[in-house]
């Protein structure tokens, strides 16, 4: 299973490691940090509707959240998609 990162645990930011699934598997999606039990629903949204708008459906997210602001996440899910295309296309 290949992984990718995006982000930095600086303050303001978050860590986004995303891990391929198998087919059918669907969006999994950890949150954990700062902002985690206000903002869940929120990211989980924000994280999902990056995810769909890159076209993929089967896909385990991490995120290790230091009060990321929603452009900051979204931007973070999509450099770790876009990692993770690379290495798969080797």
């Amino acid at each position: 299973m290949k992984t990718s990162q995006a982000g930095t645990l600086e303050s303001m930011d978050c860590l986004v490691t995303l891990t391929e699934a198998p087919s059918g598997a669907g969006i999994k999606i950890e949150i954990t940090g700062a902002s985690a039990a206000r903002f869940k629903s929120a990211m989980e949204k924000k994280i999902t509707d990056t995810l769909c708008e890159l076209g993929t459906k089967d896909i385990e997210v991490r995120v290790q959240d230091n009060g990321a602001l929603d452009i900051v996440l979204g931007a973070r899910v999509e450099a770790a998609y876009k990692r993770l295309q690379k290495e798969s296309v080797k």
